[in-house]
C-alpha cells in the first residue's frame, strides 16, 4: 500500500523544528522526497538527518524566506537535486518574542518589530507562494499549504502585527486559490494551542487558563498539524481548494 505522498517531491519550510520538523518527518513516512528549509541551518540539517535515518530522502537548504533572492535559491537547489517541486508546505514564521516583543498593546510596538513580523510571516510566505506557483505551472500541477494560525480568523490582545500577518496569509491564500486553480491547488491551515518551542513561554504561564478554551481538553502536538497537511497536500483532498483549516482542538468552535 502506497503513501498519501507517495513519489511527491515536498518542500518545506521551518523546518528546523515544532510543527514543520515532524510533518517533514510525516511526508518521509508517507513515501515523500524533501527539501527542508530554514534559516537555522544546523536544526534543518538535522532534520534531514533525522529522515534519512528513518529511510527517508532529503536535502536540507538555509533559507531567510524574506528574502526573495534567498527564496529563489532555495527553489533553484530543490529543482537542481530532484527535478520539480510537486508540494509544498510553507511553514515558516516568527511570532512577537522572536522580534523581541512580549506583551505589548498596538499602539506600543516597535515599528522594527512590526516590520519584521510582517516582512517574515506575510511577505515571506508570498515570496514562497510566488516561486512555488511559477515552478508548478511549468510543471502543469502543484500543491502549497500555508501556516497561519487561529490569529489569522480572530483577535487576540498584544499580538497586533502577528494577527494582521496571519490575517493576511489567508487573504493571500484565498487570492491565489482562485486564480491558479485547477493548476495549483492552494490551502491554508490555523493551528490551535500547539506544543512547540514557539509558544512554549505562553503555555507554561497561561496552560491551565488555556486549556479552559480548549474543549479537547488537550494542547495540540505538532502531528496533529502535520496530519491535515498532509491529506490537504495529497490527492485525497483534490477537491479542497482555498480552505483555512483549523487544527485547534475545537477552539474556534467553543
Amino acid at each position: 500500500m502506497t503513501g498519501m505522498l507517495d513519489g511527491k517531491v515536498v518542500l518545506v519550510t521551518g523546518a528546523a523544528r515544532g510543527i514543520g520538523r515532524h510533518s517533514a518527518l510525516l511526508f518521509a513516512r508517507e513515501g515523500a522526497r524533501l527539501a527542508v528549509a530554514d534559516i537555522t541551518v544546523d536544526g534543518v540539517r538535522e532534520t534531514a538527518d533525522l529522515i534519512a535515518k528513518a529511510g527517508g530522502e532529503a536535502i536540507a537548504v538555509g533559507v531567510d524566506i524574506s528574502k526573495s533572492a534567498e527564496v529563489a535559491a532555495m527553489m533553484a537547489a530543490t529543482v537542481e537535486v530532484y527535478g520539480r517541486v510537486d508540494c509544498a508546505f510553507n511553514n515558516a514564521g516568527i511570532n512577537g518574542s522572536l522580534a523581541g516583543v512580549s506583551g505589548l498593546l498596538t499602539a506600543d510596538w516597535p515599528e522594527e518589530a512590526f516590520d519584521r513580523l510582517i516582512q517574515v510571516n506575510l511577505k515571506g510566505t508570498w515570496l514562497c507562494m510566488k516561486a512555488e506557483i511559477e515552478q508548478m505551472a511549468r510543471q502543469g500541477a502543484g500543491t502549497i499549504v500555508n501556516t497561519a494560525s487561529l490569529a489569522a480568523l480572530t483577535g487576540f490582545r498584544t499580538t497586533a502585527a502577528y494577527a494582521a500577518g496571519k490575517h493576511g496569509v489567508v487573504g493571500l491564500t484565498k487570492t491565489a486559490a482562485i486564480e491558479y486553480a485547477p493548476t495549483v491547488r492552494i490551502n491554508c491551515v490555523c493551528p490551535g494551542w500547539i506544543e512547540t518551542d514557539m509558544i512554549a513561554a505562553a503555555i507554561a504561564r497561561h496552560g491551565d487558563n488555556l486549556l479552559t478554551r480548549v474543549p479537547s481538553r488537550r494542547f495540540g502536538k505538532p502531528e496533529d498539524v502535520g496530519e491535515m497537511v498532509c491529506w490537504l497536500l495529497s490527492e485525497r483532498s483534490s477537491y479542497v481548494v482555498g480552505g483555512a483549516f483549523t487544527v485547534d482542538g475545537g477552539y474556534m468552535a467553543d
